[in-house]
C-alpha cells in the first residue's frame, strides 16, 4: 500500500469536511428553528469563518482543514453537475402544475426579458464607473452570470418563510428559469470574450437552439421515464433511484452530448413530472418519495451554501496582495450591491404593468417582496469560477487578474445578498402583512381550538382510569397541553361575525368553498390509492379542483366544469345498442369511451359526499355551510343522470367498472390484513414477504 506525504491531504479528508458540513447544518436549522434567519445564511456565515481559519491563520485546521481545501479546489463544472440536477428537480416537481400554467407568463417575462434588461443594465454600469479598463465583452460576461437569482438560495428561503403560495411560485419559477436563460447568456458571452464572433443572427440561433433544444429533451426524458414508471408496481426504492437517475442523465446529456441548457432541461423534467407523474407515487410510495428528495435538497443545500462560503474566504485571502494594492474593490463591491438591487428594481418596475395583467396579477407588495428576494448564490459563484479557471490557463484571453476580482465581486454579491436581503425578507413580509393569517382563517383557527379542547375531554374521559397504573387528573394533563391553556372566551362559531358585511360573508363563502375543494381532492387521492379510479382519470379529476380554486370568490362551486367535456352520452349510443349490429363491435364503439365518462361521475359524486360530510361534522349547520354543501348537490345533478343514462342502456359496463373496482379493492384490503399481522408479530419478514408477492401478482 502506498504511503501519504507528509502534509500532503489524503482523500480521507474530503469525507471529514463532508461529516462536519452536516454536522454544521444540523445544527444551523436546530438552533434557528423559531426565529427570522434562514439556516443557510447562518451556513454561508460559518463557510466564511471555516475559510478564513483555513487560509486566513498559519496553522490552519489540520486534517479538516486538508478536506476543505481539497473540495474548495473541486472543478465548478463538477460544482455545478453533482448539486443542480437534484436541487432543480426537487424544486420543480414539488410545484403545483396548476399555478405553474397560471403563472407562466409572469415567470417567462422575468427570466427572459428582465435577465436581458438586468444584463444591460449591470454590465453598463460595470463598464462605466469600474476602473479596471474591462471590455464591454468582459463587463457583460460579469453582469451575466450576476443576472441568475439563485434557485438554490431562493427555493431554501421561501420554504423557511412561509411566504403565499402565489408568491412562491412566481418567484421560484422565475429563479429556475431565470437561472436557465442566465447561463445561456454567460455562455454566449463566455464564447465572446474567448474570442468567437457572433453576429445578430448567429446570436438568435444559438439562444433559440440552447433554451428550446433543452425544452425538448426534458420532455423527451420524461415522457420516456414516465411510461417506464407506469410498469413498476408498488416497488418503491425502482421509482424514486428512477427520478434521481433521470434528472442527472437529462443534465448530463444536455450540457455535454448536445450543449443545450441542463437548467432548462431538468426543470422541464420536473415540470413534467408535477404535471403527470404524481398520481404515479401511491400511498407509502409518494410519502417515501416526497421525504427522499427534501433530504437530497437538504443535504446539497448544506453543503453548497458551506462550501460557498468558504470559496468567498479563499478568494479574499488568497489573492490579498491584489486587494491590498487596490483598496478600494470594498468599496466598489458595496457600489455593485446598490447597483444590483437597482437593477432588480428597474427590471420588476418596467414589467410591473404586465406582470399585473398576467396570471393571479401582482400588487406593489408582492412586487417589493420581488425585488427584495432576487439572492445569487451557488450557480453565480461556480460560473465565477469557472471564468477564474479560464483565466489561469496559459493560452487565455483574460488576465488572471479579471478572474481573481470576477470571485471576489460575485462571492461579495453572494454574501451581501444572503445575508442582508435573505435575514431582512421576513421583516419585510411582516411589515407589507403579506406573511399574516386573514381575520376569516384566523375564526376558523381559534374555533378549531376549541374543538380541539373538547376531543381532548373526550379522549381524557377514555383514558382516565388506567387498569395497571389507576386514575388520573385532568387539571395536571391540561397543565402540560399548552396549546390548550389560553381559550378564556366562550366558542365562538367562525361564521358569526357581528358587523354582517358583503365584504365578510363573501370571505367565509370563499374559504369554505376551498375548504371543501381541498376535501373533495383528498378524497381523491384516497380513490387513487383504494383502486377506485386510474391513474390518468385522477390526474383528469385533480385538475378540475385546481381550476376551481381559481374562481371560488367570483362563482360557485364549478369543479364539474373542467368534467363536462370528458362526460357525454351521445344519442347514437342508444341506437347502436337496439341495432343488430354484432355484440363485440357494439361494444369496442361504445364501452371504452363509456368507462372514463363512468369512473369520473362516480368519483366526482362519492368525493362530493365524503367532503360534505366532512364540511358538516366540522362547520355544523350555519348558514354559509349550507350555501356551499347545497353547491356541491346541485353540482352532482349531471353526473348522476349521466350514470342512469349508463345504468338503462349499457348496464354491463357499470357491471365491468364494479367487478373491477371491488377486486383491487379487496385485494388492497389483504395487504393491508398481512401488513398488520406483521406489526402485531404473528407472522415473520419471509411469510409477510411470501404471501405479499402472492397478492401483488
Amino acid at each position: 500500500m502506498e504511503t501519504e506525504e507528509p502534509g500532503s491531504p489524503s482523500p480521507d479528508d474530503a469525507v471529514l469536511f463532508f461529516g462536519v458540513a452536516l454536522v454544521l447544518g444540523i445544527g444551523s436549522r436546530h438552533l434557528l428553528r423559531g426565529t427570522r434567519v434562514p439556516y443557510t445564511v447562518a451556513l454561508l456565515v460559518l463557510g466564511v469563518a471555516l475559510g478564513g481559519l483555513e487560509y486566513g491563520t498559519k496553522h490552519g485546521l489540520g486534517k479538516l482543514g486538508a478536506g476543505i481545501r481539497i473540495w474548495a479546489a473541486i472543478n465548478p463544472d463538477l460544482l455545478l453537475a453533482v448539486f443542480l440536477p437534484a436541487l432543480l428537480f426537487e424544486s420543480s416537481f414539488s410545484m403545483e402544475v396548476h399555478q405553474i400554467k397560471k403563472c407562466m407568463a409572469q415567470m417567462v417575462l422575468l427570466a427572459v426579458p428582465g435577465v436581458v434588461i438586468s444584463t444591460v443594465l449591470l454590465g453598463a454600469a460595470v463598464k462605466l464607473t469600474f476602473p479596471y479598463d474591462w471590455n464591454w465583452k468582459t463587463s457583460f460576461l460579469f453582469s451575466g452570470l450576476l443576472s441568475a437569482t439563485d434557485p438554490v438560495a431562493v427555493v431554501a428561503l421561501l420554504k423557511d418563510l412561509g411566504a403565499s403560495k402565489k408568491l412562491s411560485t412566481i418567484i421560484e419559477g422565475e429563479s429556475l428559469m431565470n437561472d436557465g436563460t442566465a447561463i445561456v447568456v454567460y455562455q454566449l458571452f463566455y464564447r465572446m470574450v474567448l474570442g468567437k464572433t457572433f453576429d445578430a443572427g448567429s446570436i438568435i440561433k444559438f439562444l433559440s437552439q440552447v433554451s428550446l433544444g433543452a425544452v425538448a429533451l426534458g420532455l423527451a426524458f420524461g415522457i420516456a421515464s414516465v411510461l417506464w414508471l407506469g410498469f413498476i408496481f408498488n416497488d418503491t426504492i425502482i421509482e424514486i433511484s428512477l427520478t434521481l437517475a433521470v434528472s442527472y442523465i437529462a443534465f448530463f446529456t444536455a450540457q455535454d452530448a448536445l450543449e443545450v441548457s441542463g437548467v432548462l432541461a431538468v426543470m422541464t423534467l420536473g415540470m413534467f413530472y408535477a404535471a403527470f407523474a404524481k398520481t404515479a407515487f401511491k400511498g407509502d410510495s409518494q410519502q417515501s418519495l416526497h421525504h427522499f428528495w427534501e433530504m437530497v435538497a437538504y443535504i446539497a443545500n448544506t453543503l453548497i451554501f458551506i462550501l460557498s462560503g468558504v470559496v468567498i474566504a479563499d478568494g479574499v485571502l488568497q489573492d490579498n496582495i491584489h486587494f491590498e494594492r487596490h483598496g478600494t474593490s470594498w468599496g466598489f463591491l458595496l457600489l455593485l450591491y446598490v447597483f444590483v438591487q437597482i437593477s432588480r428594481a428597474v427590471v420588476v418596475g418596467v414589467l410591473y404593468p404586465l406582470l399585473r395583467h398576467f396570471g393571479y396579477g401582482m400588487d406593489i407588495k408582492e412586487a417589493t417582496v420581488l425585488v427584495w428576494s432576487g439572492l445569487r448564490g451557488a450557480v453565480a459563484l461556480s460560473l465565477s469560477l469557472s471564468v477564474k479557471r479560464a483565466s489561469d490557463s496559459v493560452q487565455s484571453y483574460l488576465k488572471p487578474e479579471v478572474g481573481t476580482m470576477f470571485v471576489f465581486f460575485t462571492g461579495g454579491i453572494v454574501f451581501l445578498t444572503l445575508i442582508l436581503n435573505g435575514s431582512t425578507t421576513q421583516f419585510l413580509l411582516h411589515l407589507l402583512g403579506l406573511g399574516k393569517l386573514s381575520a376569516t382563517k384566523l375564526r376558523v383557527l381559534k374555533y378549531t381550538q376549541y374543538e380541539m379542547l373538547n376531543k381532548a375531554l373526550e379522549a381524557f374521559g377514555d383514558l382516565r382510569d388506567d387498569e395497571e397504573l389507576g386514575p388520573v387528573d385532568w387539571v395536571n394533563v391540561k397543565k402540560y397541553i399548552t396549546c390548550l391553556n389560553n381559550l378564556e372566551d366562550e366558542q365562538a362559531h367562525p361564521h358569526d361575525v357581528p358587523d354582517k358585511d358583503d365584504h365578510v360573508h363573501t370571505m367565509n363563502l370563499k374559504d369554505t368553498r376551498v375548504r371543501l375543494l381541498n376535501g373533495v381532492q383528498a378524497a381523491y387521492w384516497g380513490m387513487l390509492e383504494e383502486g377506485r379510479i386510474t391513474q390518468s382519470t385522477a390526474n383528469i379529476l385533480m385538475r378540475s379542483v385546481d381550476e376551481a380554486m381559481d374562481l371560488v370568490s367570483s362563482q360557485s362551486l364549478c369543479d364539474w366544469k373542467g368534467l363536462r367535456s370528458n362526460v357525454h352520452f351521445p344519442n347514437y349510443y342508444r341506437f347502436l345498442q337496439m341495432s343488430r349490429l354484432p355484440r363485440r363491435l357494439v361494444t369496442y364503439f361504445t364501452v371504452e369511451r363509456l368507462e372514463l365518462g363512468c369512473y369520473i361521475c362516480a368519483a366526482f359524486l362519492r368525493a362530493h359526499r365524503i367532503a360534505r360530510r366532512q364540511l358538516h361534522d366540522f362547520l355544523g349547520d350555519s348558514e354559509i355551510a349550507r350555501i356551499v354543501i347545497d353547491e356541491s348537490t346541485a353540482a352532482g345533478e349531471e353526473a348522476k343522470k349521466f350514470l342512469e343514462d349508463v345504468r338503462v342502456t349499457f348496464p354491463q359496463v357499470l357491471r365491468a367498472l364494479k367487478t373491477r373496482q371491488v377486486t383491487y379493492a379487496v385485494l388492497t384490503h389483504l395487504s393491508e390484513y398481512i401488513q398488520d399481522l406483521g406489526k402485531t408479530g404473528l407472522l415473520e419478514e419471509k411469510e409477510i414477504v411470501h404471501l405479499d408477492d402472492a397478492l401483488q401478482t
